[in-house]
């Protein structure tokens, strides 16, 4: 007989959720055109506070009829957590190993056997000056993905970066020594398209951004002894 209780009670309590879900929906989708598309609708540790999810990972929240919307941070004063920011954190997050390699260049200095990848502008002056500092960094691999984030030329000094015949050493000419990248033949430009998708869905906001092996991700110019002390992080 308890058994049967209970089995009733998960019902009542599912069934009951998926009407307030689906009322929210229902209300929200009808007032708000953007929310006529929700990822994901799940309660919150406030009584009555339902947290609404929408274009991969856009937080808001409502109450149980989705009369009211809140777009703002959600923080645990107890244990004084952002609770939004950590989910954003998470929905966005990018594993090193889930990089489409192939879609960057690889600069190899002495073993090369430390690695990291890295989002950049070519027109970023902030990659300039990253760039300068990272070339003392000795037995690196670095996993270039053009990042044409600055405007029209920015997007045309990648295709002539991607297209040229050794991408490692046009690049570092450009961003190093300030010398123009030659003229080069066409090709595939398909992942440069696929870069700036990769960036938007995991909210690369800014360049240069680092993600290490460890999969801690760094956004800005960092020095030579903040790289060094990232890379002694990680586990070989």
């Amino acid at each position: 007989m308890n058994k049967l209780w209970c089995a009733l009670a998960l019902l009542v309590l599912t069934s009951t959720g998926g009407a307030q879900e689906a009322q929210i929906r229902k209300n929200l989708g009808e007032r708000i055109s953007q929310f006529q598309s929700i990822d994901e609708i799940s309660k919150t540790g406030v009584a009555g506070l339902y947290e609404v999810r929408i274009n991969g990972s856009d937080i808001f929240y409502t109450d149980a009829e989705g009369n009211f919307l809140i777009q703002g941070t959600l923080y645990d004063t107890r244990q004084h957590r952002n609770l939004t920011e950590e989910k954003v954190e998470k929905l966005t997050a990018l594993a090193f190993k889930d990089l489409p390699m192939q879609d960057a260049f690889t600069i190899v200095r002495g073993n090369g056997k430390r690695q990291v990848a890295v989002f950049e502008d070519p027109n970023c002056g902030f990659c300039k000056r990253f760039e300068r500092d990272l070339q003392k960094v000795d037995n690196i691999t670095v996993h270039m993905f053009l990042y044409p984030v600055l405007g029209p030329d920015s997007t045309e000094k990648s295709k002539t970066f991607w297209c040229a015949k050794d991408k490692g050493k046009t690049w570092q000419d450009w961003m190093v020594r300030d010398t123009p990248p030659p003229s080069s033949a066409t090709c595939d430009l398909a992942a440069l398209s696929r870069n700036l998708e990769l960036g938007q869905k995991h909210r690369i906001t800014g360049t240069p951004t680092l993600i290490f092996a460890n999969d801690a991700r760094v956004p800005g110019a960092m020095t030579t002894a903040q790289v060094e002390q990232q890379l002694a992080e990680v586990k070989n």
